[in-house]
């Protein structure tokens, strides 16, 4: 057993494809139509053939309630491994992205808190 798909509540799929591509810099993997949705995969350039992000639209009522829940309490709903948490978080600054605030460590990690601007919060985190 491994893990191969996880999901992430977005608010359109289109604008989360967009800025999980030309912002963060991951590769689209799939792109299905499925009705009204789409079956919408990212994916690490250096890992194309490992764990696919899935854009989940968060159309089901309780899903959503889950996603304005940890947003509010500042809680991410993922986190995404980089080499240089610092060298991260100033070229997301650049590209426009809102941080809660600079890196800070936390035990055996370096991590700052972005807002993905499809109702998510995110951590980058870097092992020390």
């Amino acid at each position: 057993m491994r893990i191969k798909l996880t999901s992430l509540l977005v608010a359109d799929q289109g604008a989360a494809l967009q800025f999980y591509t030309d912002i963060l810099g991951f590769t689209c993997k799939s792109d299905i139509p499925m009705g009204a949705f789409r079956w919408l995969t990212v994916v690490s350039p250096q890992a194309p053939d490992e764990i696919e992000l899935v854009l989940e639209p968060n159309v089901n009522p309780a899903a959503k309630t889950y996603q304005e829940a940890l947003f509010e309490q500042q809680i991410p709903f993922t986190a995404f491994e980089v080499d240089d948490v610092n060298s991260e978080f100033t070229r997301l600054s650049n590209l426009g992205v809102a941080f809660l605030a600079p890196p800070v460590e936390m035990g055996p990690v370096k991590a700052a808190v972005f807002n993905d601007t499809c109702g998510n919060l995110i951590q980058i985190y870097q092992n020390l």
